[in-house]
């Protein structure tokens, strides 16, 4: 303990150069938490998002260029075993326009079990009828954004729009559903299937979105979509069957890279602010050569010497990481209300990037007490 205070008399003594030696450490510490959180809080949006489609939802994309995936294709998926519900879907843009307003948006031609299976909710009207599908109907169910882009305020259902020249009855407007995976969900029109083909002139279905019985069936229902695309396509680099879990891994993983990326990159600044300690520390023996001379007179032994001077290390690195602690967490409440971005403070990396500024400080302050406990007495006193 007398030694720790000596060592808070020395930093208060110069207190401009002790908290210079500490920014380096300060500003890495706090740098870690914020790109940290920002990538755990990315994470966890993004699983987040993913979850939200639902746990039982699977995807069946059809890859091969030189394959053709029909209606009737759609209805063999169907019978397939843990199968509850399924929604065949043709996607391209389209421009819409109402009046003066107009928007290039998503396009999905799809049946009325789409909104059951990707589980959309209505503003305003209603969803697709197996009679729309049936009857080729020009009808257009539209995405909130796509509906208050073309529409404003006002009540689009009822109303007449352009879909790349031909109009269009807008029989319904859809709940917001935000963004997923960097794609925005209401910038969208929805028409019936049939009516989908016709405008991307495709009557090749490239995407089906299936629903499990239940959330224990997804594996087992997944392995028996595959045996049943095998059969139609013949090719297994033809498709593609994925889960909602397949995907949280994937996003888990590219997000797990980029916060190791961020992390090391703010920890470099906390190897450059031990280097700083290092530094001033060497500069301090210098300074106090004539104090160290008198210690050892009086009887102080090299380890005594050693032990202060490296607790004086420590304590400087250890301040700078309980304020860089303390800034981090400031910095990333403030960003997050800027930016408007999901930031993750998690207890782990705080107590992690302190844990290393202590470290640093031992490292960096090793060969300055070293150095201050070989000095030899005589010389020493001679000094100054």
């Amino acid at each position: 303990m007398q030694t720790v205070k000596m060592a808070l008399k020395s930093i208060k003594g110069n207190i401009v150069r002790s908290f210079l030696t500490m920014l380096g450490i300060i500003i890495g510490v706090s740098s870690v938490i914020v790109m940290v959180g920002i990538g755990q809080g990315s994470t966890a949006e993004v699983q987040s998002a993913i979850g939200s489609l639902g746990t039982n939802l699977l995807t069946v994309n059809v890859t091969g260029s030189d394959v053709s995936f029909k209606e009737a294709d759609v209805n063999t998926l169907k019978e397939v075993n843990g199968v509850k519900d399924i929604a065949p879907t043709v996607s391209g843009r389209v421009t819409a326009k109402y009046g003066s307003n107009t928007s290039q948006v998503s396009l999905i031609g799809t049946t009325s079990s789409y909104a059951d299976v990707r589980d959309l909710q209505l503003k305003s009207g209603r969803f697709i009828a197996d009679l729309d599908q049936e009857n080729h109907s020009k009808v257009a169910i539209l995405g909130s954004d796509t509906a208050e882009t073309l529409f404003g305020l006002g009540d689009a259902v009822g109303e007449s729009i352009k879909i790349n020249g031909t109009s269009y009855r807008v029989i319904g407007v859809l709940q917001s559903v935000g963004s997923s995976l960097g794609t925005s969900g209401d910038s969208t029109i929805i028409v019936p299937l049939s009516t989908g083909q016709r405008l991307t002139s495709s009557t090749s279905i490239s995407t089906v979105y299936v629903t499990a019985a239940n959330d224990n069936m997804v594996n087992f229902t997944e392995r028996n979509l595959e045996q049943a695309l095998y059969l139609l396509l013949g090719d297994s680099d033809n498709y593609s069957v994925s889960s909602q879990e397949d995907l949280m891994e994937t996003a888990s993983s590219v997000n797990q890279t980029m916060i190791l990326m961020l992390g090391g990159s703010a920890a470099i600044s906390l190897i450059v602010g031990g280097i700083g300690i290092m530094n001033i520390m060497l500069v301090s023996v210098s300074e106090r050569t004539k104090e160290i001379g008198i210690r050892k007179a009086i009887g102080a032994k090299r380890r005594n010497i050693l032990f202060q001077f490296l607790v004086e290390s420590v304590v400087v690195s250890s301040l700078g990481g309980i304020l860089g602690v303390v800034i981090g967490i400031i910095a990333a409440q403030i960003f997050s209300i800027v930016t408007e971005t999901t930031i993750t403070l998690s207890i782990s990396v705080m107590s992690l990037s302190f844990g290393f500024s202590f470290v640093v400080g031992i490292i960096f302050g090793v060969f300055p007490a070293i150095k201050a406990s070989k000095l030899d007495p005589i010389q020493a006193l001679r000094y100054g």
